[in-house]
């Protein structure tokens, strides 16, 4: 079964406002390796399109912040991951039964998500 991994934008990822420490290419392996990926954040829907279609990445899902829980209830998936660098984003992640890492606490050098417990 696959494994979700659902990130916020900025502070996030290396496209953000500000920038986060997640690249594209990470994006990328994560996808690779057969995760679920896409993006969830206070972006509207049309620019979170605009930022995959850009970077040539084709995501499984984009949702609004507060839609998180819409993602679960369409995929099934091992495990789901949300990595974002506010309160709201763990607020958010942790009431639709996702789990939630801190973006600080990943680092493109350690990045393995099938490690991830």
């Amino acid at each position: 079964m696959a494994k979700l991994i659902s990130f916020d934008i900025d502070g996030t990822l290396e496209v953000g406002d500000p920038p986060g420490c997640i690249t594209m290419e990470m994006v990328r392996y994560a996808k690779a390796q057969g995760f679920l990926i896409g993006s969830c954040s206070d972006r509207a829907l049309s620019h979170q399109r605009q930022i995959w279609s850009q970077h040539d990445i084709t995501v499984d899902f984009m949702v609004l912040k507060h839609r998180l829980g819409e993602v679960k209830e369409a995929f099934t998936a091992e495990v789901y991951y949300h990595i974002g660098d506010t309160d709201v984003d763990n607020f958010y992640a942790t009431q639709a039964g996702f789990r939630f890492l801190w973006i600080h606490t990943i680092t493109p050098q350690a990045w393995n998500p099938e490690a991830w417990e």
